[in-house]
């Protein structure tokens, strides 16, 4: 058995009697129909596309709501599509991992093509984006993703670069290439097309337009573009940008998993670390429970995603939603078990909460500190979300999740993960009552130092401001090798744009630099300092 066209057309019934569902339609004619008229691309190949989004196709696709697939394209590590895509046919081998322990086993046939966006891969879809049958260009590209500035304000360098080139350069970024081919959309007739960032972050389609507007507007500052494409990517009516809530944990490939499918007789599973530090599979595996919520403006049509269980309603609910989830009922939870199980040596979510100290963390951190000022989408009940994620989901031994996979990007995370909360509590009338918050952010910081909660070096998560962080963050403040610039971490908690708000001003510099320094001075103070904050 292996993943590709042939064996799943073949070996169809040797693959459900191993217990997979299998797509059920001609995966070589989905091809072919995409290719001619393709209707969806999605920028970011990572496993959330794969074992989400992918599937919410597949679904359409079986029913017949669907004739083509989406056509995946990767501009970060387009290493992914060469080792992962093309060597089994662009199809996905989807584990779902119950709390039973048992598992939920599917083939995911609908992507209909994948492209490297570089050099001829950026010509392609240039050309895919002047078809009038595309209807979205979707994004799991992360936070980072997004970005045309670093934290002081700066345009990055790549971003420069592609910003002198002009749109027909060999471009750097995923913004760069989206505006590029909205601007090939545009001399083809300017028809209509909903740009859909799926990423977890809080208002995220206008982060994408943001961004977006930014390249376009240094375009026509330097004369690449025209006033009339101003016009069009500034017009909702012509290039939507919705926002959306996505919820689903797919961590890194399990070995365990991976021999598990091997003994089933599947081959060539093991997963593969490209050049650039991504660790992935020919199989996803994930959790089994999901949330999708899109803003419903969509200018030139859409698949009925709702029938494959996507809440598409308006605006102001899928925002109720996000802030539900980033800031109150389940990713400050993550960052704190992330931080904080780093420190402690944890190595999976689930073995955390196997920890009186940290499962009190998160259980006081969602409904003592964030429940408070959570506003209720509507759509789904924030007391039952948390309850979901806290009794099933950060509990669930079978999922493989890991602190140090979740402190990636830590940086651009903690402005909505805690940041709207302690914006929230200045709104209502001041911050003195947050005790969990604060602890987070100072051990954080604490982290940053390069040392466990033992004393032990330890490896940081891929971070784009580690480099400017560590020249703030000493290491040699840990056990006061060096004392701790007081001045220099106020100057940070400043930093608006790192968490959100003033930290200063919000009147927790102080409980954050006393729970730091209590941290930094010896070992065992880490978990002397939560232990105490609990009690």
């Amino acid at each position: 058995m292996r993943l590709v066209t042939e064996s799943i057309v073949n070996e169809k019934e040797l693959w459900e009697e191993k217990g997979f569902i299998m797509p059920g339609y001609d995966t070589v004619k989905l091809h072919e129909n995409t290719k001619a008229a393709p209707a969806w691309i999605h920028f970011g190949c990572g496993n959330i596309f794969r074992g989400y989004i992918a599937c919410l196709a597949d679904e359409l696709i079986k029913s017949g709501e669907m004739e083509g697939g989406i056509i995946a394209a990767d501009s970060f590590d387009t290493e992914t599509i060469e080792k992962i895509y093309v060597p089994f046919d662009d199809l996905v081998l989807l584990v779902g991992l119950r709390a039973q322990g048992d598992k939920y086993l599917r083939v995911i046939g609908s992507i209909g093509g994948a492209v490297c966006a570089k050099g001829d891969g950026v010509a392609k879809l240039k050309e895919y984006a002047v078809k009038n049958s595309l209807q979205m260009i979707s994004f799991t590209i992360t936070e980072k993703g997004y970005a045309v500035r670093d934290m002081n304000g700066g345009v990055f360098p790549f971003v420069a670069e592609d910003i002198a080139k002009g749109p027909e350069g060999e471009l750097n970024s995923a913004m760069s290439i989206i505006t590029a081919m909205l601007l090939e959309r545009y001399k083809a007739g300017a028809a209509p097309i909903a740009m859909v960032s799926m990423d977890n972050c809080s208002q995220n389609g206008s982060k994408l337009r943001e961004s977006v507007m930014f390249i376009a507007e240094k375009w026509h500052e330097n004369g690449f573009v025209d006033d009339g494409f101003m016009a069009y990517i500034g017009d909702e009516s012509k290039v939507s940008f919705p926002w959306s809530m996505i919820d689903k944990i797919t961590p890194r490939p399990d070995m365990s998993v991976c021999e598990e499918l091997t003994n089933m007789g599947i081959e060539d599973m093991q997963p593969v670390k490209t050049n650039r530090g991504t660790f992935i599979a020919p199989f996803v595996n994930a959790e089994m429970p999901q949330y999708l919520v899109i803003e419903d403006n969509f200018p030139n049509g859409r698949p009925p995603l709702e029938k494959a269980g996507v809440y598409m309603t308006d605006r102001e609910t899928v925002d109720r939603a996000e802030k539900m989830k980033v800031m109150t009922c389940l990713n400050p939870l993550h960052t704190a078990l992330a931080v904080f199980g780093c420190l402690l040596g944890k190595t999976k979510i689930s073995e955390e909460m196997n920890d009186a100290d940290l499962k009190e963390l998160v259980y006081r951190l969602g409904y003592k500190e964030g429940l408070p000022v959570v506003i209720d989408p509507g759509i789904i009940r924030p007391e039952d979300f948390l309850d979901e994620v806290l009794t099933q989901r950060l509990p669930n031994p079978y999922l493989p999740d890991t602190p140090q996979r979740i402190a990636t990007d830590t940086s651009q995370k903690l402005a909505i993960r805690f940041g709207e909360t302690i914006k929230a509590y200045e709104k209502k009338g001041g911050t003195d009552s947050l005790v969990l918050i604060p602890m987070v952010i100072a051990a954080w910081i604490r982290y940053l130092t390069g040392f466990n909660d033992e004393g032990a070096p330890m490896e940081l998560s891929d971070d784009p401001m580690m480099d400017e962080l560590k020249a703030i963050v000493k290491s040699e403040w840990f056990k006061n090798n060096e004392p701790m610039d007081k001045a220099a971490v106020e100057k940070l908690l400043k930093n608006e744009k790192l968490f959100g708000t003033d930290l200063v001003k919000a009147g927790l510099a102080d409980k954050i630099t006393a729970d730091l320094e209590a941290m930094l001075s010896g070992e065992g103070m880490v978990r002397k300092i939560l232990h105490e904050k609990l009690a």
